[in-house]
């Protein structure tokens, strides 16, 4: 029998519960590639799973991590071979698919990515589903026809992992970066990734008008309820916002003013089901325009035994960009 260190969630009287544990390869699920994984990363979808404070689980027991990379050890699918690295984001990782919080993986081709531009496996977890999410975001602005003439962006819980890689990615593409965020302290982070000014996330968190000053032409919001709605009532006429979180809540308290008076766009981003596609074109995008010395600068790497222990840090609003969570060999 074959076995590897992971994390396990299972369900126990009264909710779940996560510990480290030795894993049978032999259940591992069905897939063309298997990987040697060597970097996993901490989302708040991760933090959710760990903790058990929200349902993110849907299949018990369970090998949480939304994402991982690494290297392939066997193949049966032409597109990848032994020795290739490569990522992979969503797809139900850590919610009904075994995820990356372990030193084995195994996934169909069409989950996975060969890294792009030189990215190593663990610069790949420093982008991770969120930066990954960021990308999709940009990209979704982008195609509305938006672009940096229109107006200022905005970004909401701009110094988390969402917020962060897209306030680097908008300040590249030429975009006045407005960075909204609850902690005043995290003001020359954000302006070293390219923000051009901050403002207090409680501008925003409280109920507001239906209409409000037009501020902004695009944003991305990584935050929900109040936050969201008072986002759509500022933004300028056929603005847009692309939205990809709920850290404040999943209501949207808005009315239809803001897009039957001035013809602002809600645009949904989803980076489970995203298509394989749009998968190459998020990682390229984020490969070539992303600077890797910002990468680095909101990064910090976590073993693989302080993972379950750091997770009620990001629901707590106490983490800063990306966390990497480095896989043992």
């Amino acid at each position: 029998m074959t076995t590897f260190r992971a994390i396990r969630v299972d369900r126990v009287e009264g909710g779940t519960r996560a510990a480290c544990v030795d894993f049978d390869e032999a259940d591992l699920m069905d897939g063309d590639v298997t990987v040697r994984v060597t970097h996993s990363s901490l989302n708040y979808k991760d933090g959710l799973a760990l903790t058990g404070k929200s349902p993110v689980v849907r299949r018990f027991p369970m090998i949480p991590g939304i994402d991982f990379a690494g290297i392939v050890e066997s193949s049966s699918h032409p597109d990848f071979a032994p020795g290739d690295a490569v990522a992979a984001t969503g797809g139900g990782l850590g919610e009904t698919r075994l995820g990356g919080y372990a030193q084995r993986a195994r996934a169909p081709a069409a989950l996975l990515v060969k890294l792009p531009g030189g990215l190593t496996p663990a610069q790949a977890m420093a982008i991770g589903t969120a930066g990954f999410t960021a990308a999709l975001c940009v990209m979704a602005l982008e195609r509305h026809g938006l672009k940096p003439a229109d107006g200022p962006a905005i970004v909401t819980g701009a110094a988390g992992g969402v917020g962060s890689v897209a306030v680097a990615l908008l300040a590249k593409a030429g975009w006045h970066v407005i960075a909204s965020t609850g902690r005043p302290g995290e003001a020359g982070y954000l302006r070293d990734l390219g923000a051009a000014e901050t403002i207090d996330r409680a501008e925003l968190s409280s109920p507001g008008r239906p209409l409000g000053k037009e501020r902004w032409a695009a944003g991305v919001d990584a935050v929900g309820s109040h936050t969201l709605a008072n986002l759509l009532a500022q933004t300028k006429y056929s603005g847009a916002i692309a939205a990809t979180g709920l850290a404040q809540g999943m209501d949207l308290p808005a009315t239809v003013a803001p897009f039957i008076l001035r013809g602002v766009a809600l645009l949904g981003v989803d980076s489970v089901g995203c298509p394989r596609e749009r998968r190459l074109e998020a990682w390229a995008r984020l490969a070539r325009d992303l600077d890797r010395g910002k990468l680095a600068e909101m990064t910090r790497t976590v073993q693989f035994d302080e993972v379950i222990g750091v997770a009620g840090e990001i629901l707590a609003g106490r983490t800063r960009g990306r966390t990497v969570v480095e896989i043992p060999a």
